[in-house]
């Protein structure tokens, strides 16, 4: 190689050399650059979105509202708007089929200072729901234990100030008044169900003011077999005995199985929507409006929060109907009051169980001469329902006594043990006199 070439080759590779050099001088002043300057211009950047975000129409659909760096799209803000109107809309529907009942009762206390008892008058509170009439009354479902018991019944329908007619409840079991109709209805008991924890109170038609019948309405039937876990539903009843209040909340579960004082087994709608004390025998609505359970506080603990239970409307309705069906009874005087003559006693649920004893209440002693020998019936028979209403036990059967006057005629249905199970029989009773 000549010295001219060799001095071109070192001049050419002395410029390649420069040439890179240069080049990853330049792409790191780039680089710092960027990294210097890029705040700033993302801040202006940043700025400019603003201003351009100002100038965006309050109606644009692509809007969306930022509050404590949570978003809430118009959407779903309407979407929560038209949820409190719906529950609005159901309640302001529903209040005039709903109504509050107040029950007077005697309790009887120890005497501390001798022997026996003494009788206290006490009022309870609870809810009714409109279901259905006939040519004279009106007919109200509500729960037995609002009604059990009672020795009279007021009912108050939509407007009634409730609060204000409960002294005179109270008052009307002394004889001292009586209770301003344009508030309150004398309601009876036309049937219950100790078992399922359902009754029906009669309110006769003609002690209703005609305005309060124009303002009334009966509710509309739903179908609890169709609810979902997690459906939102509405509460109404007469929450500690206040008068008409509302709550919403959802279906929490299904089928719950719960069990009742008296040892049954009961499936139930369980909710976290408010049931408290007077709430029983009220309404729990779907966002349709339509009656999908009844109301029972008497299930709910006082320990626990945001866990209450219905009866669901498609087990009731056939109940109600049956219920609704029977002869409309009242308390019967002392002195014309009956008996059947028999000693009674409970099986437990132990003992039915493994004995296979049918549900009602065991004779364990017939009163000689007495009307329920006359008439055949025996120690051992089981007694399960007196003039088509079913008996549950011993208390029960004394709390129906009471609306069976001596001399009246009655179908009695007993279980009897034959060749070892029990057959029902059905028996025609006298009702006796107990003075006799």
């Amino acid at each position: 190689m000549s010295k001219n070439q060799k001095k071109w080759l070192s001049i050419v590779a002395m410029a390649v050399v420069f040439g890179l050099v240069g080049s990853l001088v330049f792409q790191t002043s780039n680089y710092m650059i960027e990294k210097y300057t890029a705040p700033a211009e993302k801040t202006e950047t940043m700025q400019q979105d603003e201003k351009t975000v100002e100038e965006i129409p309050e109606n644009t659909a692509d809007d969306s509202v930022q509050s404590d760096n949570v978003e809430t799209t118009p959407d779903e803000a309407q979407n929560a708007a038209e949820q409190i109107n719906s529950v609005a809309s159901v309640a302001a529907d529903a209040m005039p089929s709903v109504v509050a009942i107040t029950s007077v009762s005697v309790q009887e206390i120890w005497n501390v200072f001798g022997y026996g008892t003494t009788g206290y008058p006490t009022t309870g509170s609870g809810s009714g729901i409109i279901v259905g009439e006939n040519e004279e009354e009106l007919l109200i479902a509500t729960n037995n234990h609002v009604v059990e018991g009672a020795q009279s019944l007021s009912v108050f329908f939509v407007g009634s100030d409730v609060e204000s007619a409960k002294e005179e409840a109270l008052r009307q079991l002394n004889g001292e008044t009586s209770i301003d109709t344009d508030q309150a209805i004398a309601g009876q008991i036309k049937g219950t169900d100790e078992t399922n924890d359902l009754a029906v109170v009669a309110v006769k038609k003609a002690d209703v003011p005609e305005e309060t019948l124009k303002a009334i309405k009966f509710a509309k039937i739903g179908n609890s077999d169709d609810l979902v876990v997690g459906e939102q539903v509405v509460a109404i009843g007469n929450a500690l005995g206040y008068g008409q209040s509302v709550t919403s909340g959802w279906v929490s579960a299904l089928n719950r199985t719960i069990y009742m004082d008296n040892g049954e087994a009961s499936q139930v709608i369980q909710t976290d929507a408010a049931i408290n004390p007077g709430n029983s025998g009220g309404a729990l609505l779907n966002m349709q409006g339509e009656l999908i359970g009844i109301n029972s506080a008497k299930y709910a603990s006082s320990g626990v929060e945001g866990m209450g239970y219905a009866i669901p409307i498609s087990k009731a309705e056939p109940i109600l109907e049956e219920l609704m069906n029977r002869k409309t009874r009242t308390i019967v005087d002392s002195d014309k009051a009956g008996y059947l003559g028999i000693t009674t006693a409970d099986v437990s649920m132990a003992a039915r169980q493994m004995y296979n004893i049918p549900q009602g209440v065991y004779i364990y002693g017939v009163l000689e001469g007495g009307p329920a020998e006359q008439a055949g019936l025996k120690k051992g028979d089981v007694l399960v329902s007196i003039d088509g209403i079913q008996v549950s036990g011993t208390n029960d059967l004394s709390e129906k006594m009471r609306y069976f006057e001596a001399g009246e005629n009655v179908d009695v249905i007993v279980e009897r043990m034959d060749d070892g199970e029990y057959q029902e029989k059905t028996i025609a009773v006298e009702i006796g006199a107990r003075n006799n």
